[in-house]
């Protein structure tokens, strides 16, 4: 279970506080899959950082009992100095996974070949994305959180994503940004909308998704 309580997140900025999103609450169950609409900017992707604990709430708590992957193609964390071997050893140290085995899962599955041995910086956006993509699925998590992961790659790339993740891992608990509403439509079974820096629950996607649709008519 992660459980997000009155949470809120402000940055300071030159005119003073900019605040992201205040008096947050949201539940999600192991297994559970839980899509996120919203306009740009409205912090979508600090919610999915906050969650995934890359950044810190400016007030409220996150607790978290079951494990939670970073960004899914979300490539930045990675060192640029180190070659894309070297950055995956570095994980693998930092979550306790085998690194013989997270390494040749990843360098199969990302298709870098020749690339997984030279420094990360060399590398295209496309390219980080899908060592991150790759290194999400060979470290195992209980919940997987997804931004825009869809992207990753070309249409093959991109179905060899969609089976790997929504198809063998169907029991993990997800949460799901994406300006593709049909991905939200069809993987989860409820949402929310982030607007107006108040995250809204809805029972179901459908509901969710008028609300949206609304919303983008304004």
């Amino acid at each position: 279970m992660i459980e997000l309580r009155d949470v809120g997140k402000y940055y300071r900025v030159r005119h003073g506080r900019h605040t992201v999103f205040e008096h947050v609450n949201l539940r999600i169950e192991r297994g559970e899959k839980i899509g996120i609409f919203g306009r740009n900017g409205a912090g979508k992707s600090t919610l999915i950082r906050l969650l995934s604990g890359a950044e810190l709430p400016s007030h409220g708590t996150v607790h978290r009992n079951m494990s939670v992957s970073w960004p899914l193609a979300f490539g930045h964390a990675f060192q640029g100095s180190l070659t894309g071997l070297d950055n995956i050893r570095f994980i693998c140290r930092v979550y306790d996974a085998d690194a013989a085995k997270v390494t040749a899962y990843t360098e199969e599955f990302s298709e870098l070949g020749p690339f997984l041995r030279e420094p990360v910086k060399t590398y295209s956006s496309g390219m980080r994305a899908r060592l991150a993509f790759a290194i999400s699925m060979a470290v195992e998590f209980d919940c997987f959180l997804i931004d825009e992961v869809i992207a990753v790659g070309d249409a093959r790339f991109h179905d060899k994503c969609q089976r790997e993740l929504f198809e063998k891992r169907s029991d993990r608990a997800m949460v799901i940004v994406s300006h593709e509403t049909h991905i939200i439509n069809e993987h989860c079974s409820r949402a929310c909308v982030l607007d107006d820096r108040h995250l809204v629950e809805f029972p179901d996607v459908a509901q969710a998704h008028t609300q949206y649709t609304a919303l983008m008519q304004r």
